[in-house]
């Protein structure tokens, strides 16, 4: 057993169901959110959704709002990804790819949240420094993946055109899933999920030489088929 597992106390019987209401509250936002558009959901919809009455619902969150405010919480933890250990050659395509395709993930699985971006920042302080950390985090990391690709001589770029790449990596990843709903395209599963790393990708493809061009033109193959 790990030793903070064997050390933590366990909850009551109360705090269990207090905890699992929460859950159950936080899911069906999140379902109703994604279906509906975070400015359509009322609280008094959730808690028709989850056969409560408001009252329930209110002792666990006062308002909407801090629905929203810990849905986000959840999705800073889950889009909170690092990138594996920098791989060689032309091996490093196959890090970027990953860390862009479970960046996507976790967008479309808190979609609502991008979908209503502009809304959601402009009348909530909270997230909107929240989201910028997590931009820039975002920033960093697609950065450093870049320089990681120069090193390995995968990759040709200066230091001020990864830093463009990157930006423009960041904005066609955050808006991708926008476009598609504009286009009313299905909605995403793993096979769309691995074609928006694709689009993603595509910006960083004329960056690349030699082996992991090539590279990247098989791990692009079965998205384009």
């Amino acid at each position: 057993m790990r030793r903070h597992e064997a050390n933590a106390t366990p909850l009551d019987g109360n705090a269990l169901r207090t905890q699992r209401t929460r859950n159950r509250i936080l899911a069906e936002s999140l379902r109703l959110f994604n279906e509906m558009g975070e400015a359509r959901v009322t609280t008094g919809m959730i808690a028709t959704a989850l056969d409560m009455s408001p009252g329930n619902l209110y002792y666990h969150f006062r308002n909407k709002d801090q629905i929203v405010e810990e849905l986000f919480r959840r999705f800073e933890q889950r889009i909170d990804v690092g990138p594996r250990p920098a791989a060689a050659g032309a091996g490093a395509i196959e890090d970027l790819w990953l860390y862009l395709h479970l960046m996507l993930e976790a967008i479309w699985e808190y979609r609502f949240l991008y979908r209503s971006l502009a809304d959601l920042l402009g009348r909530n302080r909270r997230l909107r420094e929240h989201f910028a950390r997590i931009v820039e985090r975002q920033y960093e990391v697609v950065v450093a993946l870049c320089e990681g690709l120069v090193r390995a001589g995968a990759m040709q770029a200066r230091p001020a055109e990864i830093r463009t790449l990157a930006r423009n990596v960041l904005l066609v990843a955050t808006y991708w899933l926008s476009f598609r709903a504009l286009r009313a395209e299905a909605a995403a599963n793993d096979a769309e999920l691995g074609r928006g790393a694709y689009q993603v990708m595509s910006l960083v493809a004329p960056y690349l030489v030699g082996d992991a061009r090539r590279h990247l033109e098989r791990l692009s193959r079965s998205y384009l088929e």
